[in-house]
């Protein structure tokens, strides 16, 4: 991270270490990416790690599809770590190599077999790029994932840009030597 000076548990004050102690020993089981950014704000990382938990971990909408949107997201912004940290947990949920690699690569059509991710990334990508979703692209991920899952969906766009602004800004980036797909 270069645009903030580099945070270990022992260069947080009173409050940034509760916040840095409640991220290390929840769901993540660690801190990183974003939250070294968001930590500078105690009171920031400490409400948006909690959407998080909720976005990652909790929320309705099944754990592949969530993940699926995630890399949408995280090819749209270009953002290096979130790629870097969602790509594998994809590919563990059972998204396809092929499909990692379109997104990632930023194709306009997805070898998509299964019908479920290809109304999640739709819905995500449309929004992205354009801040709302069609009659006909709601009504799909309203069929999918109902009332409750849609509002969520749309949760997690904004919760993983934000997570995107905050890697980007501050120029959070994947491992030395890590290739991006857009790179």
């Amino acid at each position: 991270m270069s645009r903030l000076p580099p945070k270990s548990r022992e260069t947080l004050d009173d409050a940034q270490r509760a916040v840095w102690d409640r991220i290390a020993s929840g769901a993540r089981g660690g801190v990183g990416g974003p939250f070294l950014a968001l930590l500078t704000s105690a009171e920031l990382c400490a409400r948006v790690e909690q959407v998080g938990v909720f976005i990652r971990y909790e929320c309705s909408v099944p754990m592949r599809l969530r993940e699926l949107a995630i890399l949408c997201i995280g090819q749209h912004w270009k953002a290096g770590y979130e790629w870097y940290a969602h790509a594998p947990i994809a590919a563990k949920q059972g998204v396809p190599e092929a499909v990692i690699a379109a997104i990632g690569a930023g194709a306009a059509e997805v070898p998509f077999d299964a019908e479920p991710d290809r109304v999640v990334a739709n819905f995500v990508r449309e929004v992205l790029r354009t801040g709302q979703a069609s009659d006909a692209t709601y009504a799909a991920a309203q069929k999918l994932l109902g009332d409750k899952g849609t509002v969520e969906l749309t949760g997690l766009v904004g919760y993983y840009t934000l997570l995107a602004f905050q890697l980007n800004v501050f120029q959070v980036s994947p491992p030395e030597g890590y290739v991006l797909p857009w790179a």
